[in-house]
């Protein structure tokens, strides 16, 4: 008899992972920005303990892209097909992410020593990443494939390698094919990639294998705005189709600002084009006369400038960044994109690992179908270490409304359903929406028809917004070009309602995160100015042009600005900040803030709450009809978020924002139970002083951890507030031993984060296990079978079973 090998069908290890102590570190002094204040950071304990044997593997699920279909399958990639900056993402323990959210939730309490205690990259790394001896073994078995360029990053997220496709099928069991998908060719593995089980505890997957990239959000409008270069005075421009365009100067009138002031922030933007540096320059100098200060960072092989979407991106965020915040220190960081790794990945990567920023923006997406397992971890993993550094990072949420999949280049209807932006939809980013400015026939009230001197500005005040939709049924009258364009938003599915997102009317009273969080003009019906490809270099006549451009591009990068000038005043970093956004929202009073109506806001309104319109889009039930998502309303909703913003109140009341004490109990019983037993648990949380209801989630802790995963996930041990305060539940997930557990609250859009007290002891007993052991052979269809007999030398598997 032949023993073809072990095969376990489930092989059971119970691990115990623990924290050291945290530490008081001396301050962490970082160049870029605004310093880091001092923190508490410990060391990560081992976690992969097995030896790596690579017959024994564990295939990670949910890794093929949706589109890598058969259908599309045009066969094997070369073997020899370069797969270069390949990202694996790896894996924290539960206690690590339990105990991430908790320090991410303390740096915005006012009431925590850990407040504004921003981490460093290294820092990160050693407290929420991989202990090294884990990441030496994951490095050593990739050079082992045959990998090079094999590095960890300094936030122990990910580490970076290249191959080939070859390597690729041998290391991680899979095939790279060609799929072609409306006329482009796309490299992507076929089946999910495999790994040694030894290593499956410290790794999520392969941020992707495959090229389909995610999408530029910028909106091309349809008119040019020519102008002649006159001496003494600046350029006056005007349109081909008699449109109105902002300049920077009309976006401060608008928005209520004045940019000025010293330079302390610093913005960082993710690209992965190459741009020509007088676009941004001359843009700079025709509108005030000024050179902003900034920079394009090539991270690797540089991409030169790819035209077409992308360099109108690139050009747009860091133009629009700077014009908003012209005093700011600016980057645009760019990254060659390789045939399984997107250059917007890579870009992010560089910005986060190298601290290089306080704020960060990007205007691409993808919806969140379109995202494996591993990528969708990846980014979250990559936003929580740039929220708990202190960056604050600006997504826009997308350009097709509320059909996320639907591409508003080219369809007029959509087919896909309802989805947002995954890089929006993170509890740990901004996600930026979009509104139109509606003069409702009255444009002489709102416009100048010249251009002031010196500042070429003719927007005369506040403009009513309502929600930026510009789809309509195809042969609509008035539709010469009837796409799908309109402000993204809606419910993720991805990711749980975060503690913040509370305490303003309108927020959906469901579990999940909610997109957009605020908005801001994105309409090409009043367009961003933008010079491109040269357009702002005088002829020999001296004449100039500018294009308009429009989208949640142009409003990611200039609510990216518009963070900065808060930054410039609090001079910290912000980290998250829809922690106070919400909070300040809590505190209006809607009623004297609708910015939808002939009558402006209030002076004192933060926000500028749109109530009319909706992001519905052609092809979406009940499209044209009240009922058709998502429509605008009082305070929040899915079409514009809180809505756009008095820039100036924001950054005055930006450190006025208190979050009321509370008191949370605890109990749980029985205090002694077998591992795996049901244990109920239950409390109430209470404000200190005062009525009112504190809402959210409440956090079962043992020894300072969370016991169970991140919120979003369905077996968290995660209790939500019901309408008074109390919770109730059953947990089966404490591990074995005697240890201290208690609830912690982390607060809500009003009420502060609070810890139960004292703590109550509870011990864990071992449970009972059963070990089943058969000797199995194959059939000659390929199908396991009991082996009973048979001649020497048939292979034989055996299968252990424990449970």
């Amino acid at each position: 008899m032949h023993c073809r090998g072990l095969t376990f069908i489930l092989l059971i290890s119970f691990f115990i992972f623990a924290l050291a102590p945290f530490v008081l570190t001396q301050t962490a002094q970082n160049e870029n920005g605004i310093h880091p204040e001092e923190t508490y950071f410990g060391q990560a304990s081992p976690r992969l303990v097995e030896p790596v044997d690579n017959a024994k593997r564990i295939t990670l699920t949910g890794n093929v892209h949706r589109l890598a279909r058969i259908e599309f399958d045009r066969g094997a990639a070369p073997l020899a097909l370069p797969m270069d900056r390949m990202l694996l993402v790896l894996k924290r323990s539960p206690e690590q992410q339990a105990e991430l959210q908790k320090l991410l939730d303390d740096q915005q309490d006012k009431n925590s020593p850990r407040y504004r205690q921003w981490l460093t990259p290294e820092q990160f790394g050693q407290q929420f990443g991989l202990a090294n001896s884990d990441t030496q073994k994951i490095t050593s078995w990739l050079q082992a494939q045959g990998f090079h360029d094999v590095r960890v990053s300094k936030g122990r997220t990910v580490i970076e390698f290249s191959g080939t496709a070859a390597q690729v099928q041998d290391a991680l069991g899979t095939s790279i094919r060609k799929f072609v998908v409306t006329g482009k060719q796309h490299w992507a593995n076929a089946t999910d990639p495999t790994i040694p089980a030894a290593l499956w505890p410290g790794v999520e997957g392969v941020f992707t294998l495959h090229n389909f990239y995610k999408k530029p959000q910028v909106h091309l409008a349809e008119e040019q705005f020519s102008a002649k270069v006159v001496p003494g005075a600046r350029p006056q421009f005007t349109s081909s189709g008699g449109a109105h365009a902002l300049t920077p100067a009309d976006f401060y009138t608008i928005y209520n600002f004045n940019p000025l002031g010293s330079g302390l922030t610093k913005i960082a933007i993710v690209g992965r084009s190459n741009i020509n540096t007088q676009d941004v320059l001359y843009f700079h100098y025709w509108m005030y006369d000024q050179a902003t200060s900034y920079q394009v960072i090539v991270n690797g092989p540089d991409p030169g400038n790819l035209g077409g979407a992308e360099e109108l991106e690139a050009v747009l965020d860091t133009t629009w960044a700077g014009a908003v915040a012209p005093s700011a220190w600016l980057a645009l960081v760019v990254s060659q994109s390789t045939a399984t790794t997107d250059g917007v990945d890579l870009s992010e990567l560089y910005i986060i690992d190298n601290n290089l920023a306080d704020v960060m923006s990007e205007s691409f997406g993808s919806c969140e179908a379109n995202f494996t397992s591993a990528e969708a971890a990846g980014v979250a993993s990559l936003a929580q270490q740039a929220a708990a550094q202190g960056i604050t990072y600006v997504v826009a949420t997308g350009d097709s409304g509320s059909a996320g999949c639907d591409n508003p280049n080219t369809q007029t209807s959509a087919t896909h359903g309802l989805s947002v932006n995954l890089l929006a939809s993170t509890p740990y980013t901004v996600a930026v929406g979009g509104t139109i400015f509606n003069e409702n026939g009255h444009d002489s009230t709102y416009w100048r028809s010249t251009n002031a001197q010196p500042t070429l500005e003719s927007a005369i005040s506040y403009i009513p917004e309502n929600a930026w939709n510009q789809s309509c049924a195809s042969g609509q009258s008035g539709c010469s070009k009837p796409n799908i364009w309109a402000g993204g938003g809606g419910a993720s599915k991805f990711f749980a309602k975060p503690p913040w997102q509370a305490g303003v009317a309108g927020i959906p009273s469901d579990s999940a995160r909610h997109v957009p969080d605020v908005s801001l003009t994105a309409a090409s019906h009043d367009p961003y100015l933008l010079c491109i490809r040269g357009s702002c270099v005088p002829d020999a006549n001296g004449n100039i042009f500018f294009v308009g451009v429009g989208g949640t591009s142009a409003s990611a990068p200039t609510f990216a600005g518009i963070m900065a000038l808060v930054g410039n005043k609090t001079l910290v970093r912000l980290g998250q900040p829809d922690y106070v956004l919400y909070r300040l929202a809590a505190a209006e009073n809607l009623a004297q803030c609708n910015a939808s109506g002939q009558t402006p806001p209030a002076s004192t309104c933060v926000f500028n709450d749109v109530t009319v319109g909706n992001n519905a889009v052609p092809g979406e039930t009940n499209y044209g009809t009240s009922g058709a998502t998502y429509q605008t309303g009082k305070g929040y909703d899915q079409a514009t978020g809180l809505g756009s913003v008095n820039v100036t109140n924001l950054i005055n009341q930006w450190n006025t924002v208190t979050f009321s004490p509370t008191t949370t109990t605890f109990s749980i019983s029985p205090a002694t139970a077998v591992h795996g037993a049901p244990l109920n648990v239950g409390g109430n949380v209470t404000p200190n002083s005062g009525t009112g209801t504190p809402s959210g989630p409440v956090w079962l802790t043992q020894n300072g951890y969370p016991q169970g995963n991140l919120v979003g996930d369905s077996t968290a041990d995660v209790f939500t507030l019901d309408a008074q305060g109390s919770y109730a539940g059953v947990s089966h997930v404490l591990p074995g031993g005697t240890y201290q557990v208690y609830a912690h609250y982390a607060g809500d859009g009003t009420y502060a984060g609070s810890d139960s007290s004292p703590t109550v002891q509870v011990t864990i007993q071992p449970e009972q296990t059963t070990t089943t052991f058969s000797v199995l052979t194959t059939d000659a269809g390929g199908n396991l079978v009991p082996f009973t007999r048979g001649p020497y030398g048939t292979p034989v598997d055996f299968q252990a079973h424990v449970s």
